[in-house]
């Protein structure tokens, strides 16, 4: 079954053709280069962009794949969550085309295809299984029961974890992506030079806490101008990045613990963060447990994870109608 799949829930343009799990193609067109110039997303101009590069995008995953239109046998897309202005642009390009052609349009959730992420590069993974979903906008603990089936366990009360790298970093006057270049630069922590609490939540115990650590990189930030002292930003970086991984490793081994999940996913944009990987790596090798990451093509936003778990909402008969709209929050496990 070909899929073709549109994903345009913030600041990529993308589109890619998909059968079940393989990846026919996959195009993104991003808009970093934009938004580097006010720091973060401007939602009315990724609206636009999208607006602008949909149909090219569109065309060249078809070419890469070397189908037509006729061929595809359905048209999936991202409509929840994200920026509500940005979604709106795929999902109505969706429709139409869906209409068009006659074939059956597949509303996608976007925390749902982030894990499906991992099906592209690990074919032999299958539910159950434990998902961390990291990213700039959601940090969540996701028990996937099956394929579109989804429990979930815990997730942050304030910001997100890259929200948090995204916020220190530029404060730090980091290059945007802040995240990515926080990653980049980092060498060694020290908590001794920069102390960083490790914040507790009474809601849950999985549930995360993000904001408190960034206010206080933060006011180190301004203590340091105010007494006119040069901070270290590679340690700093790498401080605040350990903490980080120090939490989500904490809860989401906590979590396997209780629930009995011996194998573990992470997906998401942070994801790709060097340093979560390789101590989850770790943690996990010392417990006996799997441990699954995308490849880092696919730790971002793309349109093959939105295709490959199209497949599965097609077949668990997830089909929308031309009512279809665009949400710019909705919970993984919505029915």
């Amino acid at each position: 079954m070909k899929i073709l799949a549109i994903e345009s829930s913030c600041d990529e343009t993308a589109a890619a053709v998909t059968e079940e799990r393989r990846v026919l193609s996959s195009v993104v067109a991003t808009q970093i280069e934009e938004h580097r110039l006010y720091g973060g997303v401007v939602p009315e101009i990724a609206s636009r962009r999208h607006v602008e590069s949909i149909s090219q995008v569109l065309k060249e995953a078809l070419d890469q794949a070397g189908v037509t239109l006729r061929e595809i046998d359905a048209v999936a897309v991202t409509f929840a969550p994200g920026l509500i202005g940005a979604l709106l642009v795929g999902v109505n390009f969706a429709k139409g085309l869906a209409f068009s052609l006659q074939k059956p349009l597949v509303p996608v959730h976007h925390l749902r295809s982030h894990i499906a992420a991992n099906y592209i590069t690990h074919p032999e993974l299958e539910p159950p299984f434990l998902c961390l979903l990291v990213s700039g906008g959601n940090t969540v603990l996701v028990e996937v029961r099956d394929y579109t089936g989804f429990r979930i366990l815990g997730g942050t009360k304030d910001d997100a974890a890259g929200e948090c790298f995204d916020k220190a970093a530029r404060a730090m006057g980091l290059a945007y992506p802040g995240g990515v270049t926080l990653d980049r630069i980092a060498t060694t922590a020290d908590h001794q030079k920069y102390p960083l609490p490790f914040p507790h939540v009474s809601t849950g115990e999985y549930d995360f806490s993000f904001s408190g650590l960034k206010t206080a990189v933060m006011n180190l930030i301004n203590r340091s101008a105010m007494k006119n002292e040069a901070l270290d930003i590679p340690v700093l970086c790498a401080t605040l990045r350990q903490r980080v991984c120090d939490i989500l490793i904490e809860k989401t081994l906590l979590a396997a613990k209780h629930t009995g999940c011996q194998r573990i996913a992470v997906a998401g944009g942070v994801s790709a963060n060097s340093e979560l990987r390789r101590r989850m790596t770790e943690e996990c090798r010392k417990r006996g447990l799997s441990l699954y990451y995308p490849d880092l093509c696919y730790c971002g936003d793309n349109a093959a994870m939105v295709g490959v778990q199209g497949y599965y909402e097609f077949l668990s008969g997830n089909i929308a109608d031309s009512s279809l709209n665009a949400f710019a929050t909705m919970n993984i496990d919505y029915r």
